[in-house]
């Protein structure tokens, strides 16, 4: 069998880090596995910089939830690990309890395409602790990845202006699940097509695509080689016109986009892939124009991202598709989101929810304690600012102060009369999936939409206008109280 036939026919319940596992060992070695906790998944900065982040890879983490089971393969592997001492890691015990294991956790979670910010749980997860603990390591690698992307894919989309964008990152993506993945996040963010026919086919994403230089260099030259595609192609002629001389590759497309134009079809366009795109682009748009193919769209690749575009907007440029590959499907600027997943809390002996807190010496990595939800607050021109709070302490009922966790002294206060939505809803309940699955299309839609409720500086690509994000002032005040209370502990 061969190693790629090994990972995608295979249980993916090992999708995890091995402490995962020896916590859950731990949990139930000392009677805890069915101790109920809440865990929350929240990143602490939006990343490249920006102003939002939009939230994707839901539908992975619930197809990873409902299929999780270990197999006698899994349960053999983790027989045959061992500890420092050469003897078994696991016991036989425990590895018989993992057999049989099915995940009973609630997860609320917010959907696929909704703009989010810092410290706004993604994905509040509930139950067991040992269940909790074992899907973390996945949840953060399936949520975390496609959240960049459909971020990253956003940005490059608003720098367009409303221009068409394509992904053509496939063969410059992070193996195969970094390829599909990220042609189903960038379509989220706004791209309106792949070049990836796997992900077309599996996802329902329009696909695009021209030939490459190969094609030309094929032949004996470059007019040959455009007429001998228009011929197997007459339905499909975006035609490469850098392989050798640009302006003259262009020129070489027009007579043959004539010649298309004469047996019936149409030349969709031309592609810039080197060179100065602002010149050559303006030079090309001339040269079609003066041949009456006004309709042939220009498309540009080579390395492009927002701020790349956004420069080319500046000086002009006539693009009107642009393919962008490398840039957006590795997050090239930022390539990971820093997604955390923290205990938020535990129910006692009593039976009492007992909330806990990470203490850090960096504010921005100290925990909030609770069972946390996000209310967006709207008025009549869309989104106010958020709250997140408490459950176990229901927010002040009248007047609410959003109190900024890193700066107290930022607080804003929140009118009743605003309208309100909780981000967080079911998507698992005791193990089985409650959340109708979503097509693409849909959570394409929403993605457009959140971000139309917000205004245009979260948008900015240099210095965002920041979105007035905080705690609920019962929920400030009681992580104030335990931040006093375990900094006392930990220096008496």
């Amino acid at each position: 069998m061969t190693t790629l036939t090994k990972i995608y026919d295979t249980s993916l319940t090992l999708l995890t880090d091995l402490y995962q596992l020896t916590m859950a060992h731990g949990y139930w070695k000392t009677g805890r596995a069915e101790q109920e906790a809440v865990f929350h998944l929240y990143f602490r900065k939006n990343p490249f910089e920006g102003g939002y982040t939009i939230a994707a890879g839901l539908e992975y983490a619930l197809e990873y939830v409902r299929r999780f089971q270990f197999s006698g393969d899994d349960i053999s592997y983790l027989a045959e690990l061992e500890g420092n001492d050469g003897r078994p890691l696991f016991s036989p015990e425990f590895l018989s309890y993992l057999n049989d294991l099915e995940i009973t956790c609630d997860l609320h979670a917010v959907p696929e395409g909704t703009v989010v910010f810092p410290h706004e749980p993604l994905v509040r997860v509930c139950g067991p602790i040992l269940q909790c603990q074992l899907l973390e390591t996945a949840l953060l690698n399936l949520i975390n990845y496609q959240t960049l992307i459909a971020t990253k894919s956003a940005r490059i989309c608003t720098a367009t202006g409303g221009d068409p964008v394509l992904e053509f990152g496939l063969r410059r993506a992070q193996g195969i699940d970094g390829g599909l993945s990220a042609s189903r996040a960038a379509y989220i963010g706004g791209c309106a097509a792949t070049s990836n026919v796997l992900a077309g086919k599996l996802f329902g994403i329009p696909v695009k695509g021209t030939h490459a230089h190969s094609w030309v260099m094929s032949f004996e030259d470059e007019l040959s080689a455009f007429e001998e595609y228009a011929e197997a192609m007459p339905n499909n002629c975006v035609f490469l016109v850098d392989t050798y001389n640009t302006l003259e590759g262009v020129r070489n497309a027009i007579r043959v986009g004539i010649q298309l134009r004469e047996a019936g079809h149409k030349m969709v366009g031309i592609r810039l892939d080197s060179g100065d795109l602002a010149y050559l682009s303006i030079e090309a748009r001339r040269l079609l124009d003066e041949a009456g193919l006004t309709e042939a769209a220009i498309v540009a690749s080579n390395d492009l991202d927002e701020a790349t575009i956004t420069s080319l907007k500046t000086q002009g440029a006539r693009i009107a598709i642009w393919g962008v590959g490398t840039r957006l499907v590795t997050a090239y600027d930022q390539p990971a989101l820093g997604g955390v997943y923290k205990l938020g809390a535990v129910r006692n002996e009593n039976n009492e929810w007992e909330p806990k807190l990470k203490l850090s010496e960096q504010a921005i990595k100290t925990s909030t304690p609770g069972i946390l939800q996000t209310r967006r607050f709207l008025n009549e021109n869309g989104a106010v600012a958020d709250m997140i709070y408490d459950e176990l302490q229901n927010p002040l009922p009248a007047g609410n102060v959003l109190i900024d966790p890193l700066d107290p002294t930022r607080r804003r206060f929140l009118d009743e009369s605003l309208q309100s939505e909780d981000l967080l809803i079911p998507v698992v309940r005791k193990g089985e999936i409650v959340h109708q699955q979503e097509s693409l299309e849909k959570i394409r839609e929403r993605a457009q939409q959140q971000l139309d409720l917000f205004h245009v500086g979260i948008q900015r690509h240099l210095e965002p206008h920041e979105y007035p994000v905080g705690l609920e002032q019962n929920l400030y005040n009681f992580k104030t109280e335990q931040i006093l209370l375990a900094r006392k502990l930990t220096q008496s």
